[in-house]
């Protein structure tokens, strides 16, 4: 064991109140979710940022060293990586994404360059026991994830913000619909279902007046996947609907199609029960037909509408309508009509 000082904490560890003297043991648990300390060992002029505990954005730079968490990530538009089989001090592995998540880069993307590369120093220590000088690796999570929990929303109202890719306005759009459900004077709760452990969206649904917020990385997932996706969704409505907001507002990052687990929890006869309404982020017509025609005859549920790129102008929104019979309404120029629209469907009184 010995003590070293960390000069950026990742937001993945946000609710272990770490400071920046940590100390570190050389027997490390190969496992999703356990902290490690890494020495920066390259400087990178984009996606050079981590998400800090404070939520602030912080440049990283050679010689940085970082506290993260050991995950994989499977991305579309971003670095891609697996958890190794095991991990010694010394080792070389890579930031896989902002908000701190780190493991073995598979796949990168071309416009974000080569990821930082870190060289691992440690396995961060807890000290649980009380008087006593016994140091354990510290994990991130507030509530350990259960494998098949029940799920009871107590009949409060449920929308669910999904997407046809990463990037398509989904945040834009629980953002939009949380603000205008405030300004009716409703109580709103929100989470993030899916993606790799980064805080900012839902610190995003926060500014927007949400009450409570919720990310998977809460329950020690540092990437959702088509195994744990359900289960960490249950969890979170389960938890927000027992404290009796007016409607959750939750968003599913990535897209319908990919490795984040969205297929997953939209395919769980419960949560898909559950959503009172869907609403459907797309980048072009295109991509809004499929998404609709997925979401329809793959899993039975009907989009409530469509937002997102394709409904930038009149010409999108009009194909939209036409030919999906779908209500198109921009999230970003139109934030009133569409929380208006989404509080109505709700059966939420307007002000």
């Amino acid at each position: 064991m010995k003590t070293i000082v960390a000069d950026k904490i990742a937001s993945v560890a946000q609710h272990l109140n770490l400071k920046r003297e940590i100390r570190v043991s050389a027997d490390i648990p190969c496992e999703e979710g356990v902290l490690i300390a890494a020495e920066v060992l390259n400087n990178k002029s984009t996606y050079n940022q981590l998400e800090l505990t404070s939520g602030r954005m912080a440049v990283v730079k050679r010689g940085d060293i970082v506290v993260g968490a050991i995950g994989h990530r499977k991305a579309l538009f971003g670095y891609s990586g697996h958890i190794p089989e095991k991990i010694a001090v010394g080792d070389t592995l890579q930031l896989l994404n902002m908000g701190g998540v780190i493991g073995a880069c598979d796949s990168v993307n071309a416009s974000f360059g080569a990821p930082f590369d870190v060289r691992v120093l440690g396995v961060v220590l807890g000290f649980p026991f009380l008087g006593e000088r016994i140091g354990v690796p510290v994990r991130i999570g507030m509530e350990k994830l259960a494998v098949e929990p029940p799920l009871d929303t107590l009949g409060i109202p449920v929308v669910a913000i999904a997407g046809t890719c990463m990037n398509s306005g989904k945040t834009a759009a629980a953002s939009a619909i949380v603000s205008r459900l405030r300004h009716h004077g409703h109580v709103v709760d929100a989470f993030k279902a899916t993606g790799v452990a980064l805080r900012r969206d839902i610190l995003a649904m926060e500014d927007a007046g949400a009450r409570s917020t919720l990310i998977f990385s809460d329950f020690g997932v540092t990437c959702t996947t088509g195994k744990n996706g359900p289960a960490v969704t249950r969890m979170m409505l389960n938890r927000l609907a027992g404290q009796k907001p007016d409607c959750i507002v939750f968003e599913l990052g990535d897209g319908i199609l990919g490795a984040y687990g969205v297929e997953a929890i939209l395919r769980d006869a419960g949560i898909s029960a559950s959503l009172s309404s869907l609403v459907l982020c797309a980048n072009d017509p295109v991509a809004a037909w499929g998404g609709v025609k997925l979401l329809r005859e793959d899993f039975g549920i009907e989009p409530h509408i469509v937002t997102g790129p394709a409904t930038d102008n009149d010409v999108g929104k009009d194909i939209i309508v036409q030919r999906m019979g779908v209500k198109a309404i921009n999230a970003v120029t139109e934030s009133m009509q569409i929380g208006d629209e989404v509080t109505r469907h709700l059966g939420l009184k307007l002000t």
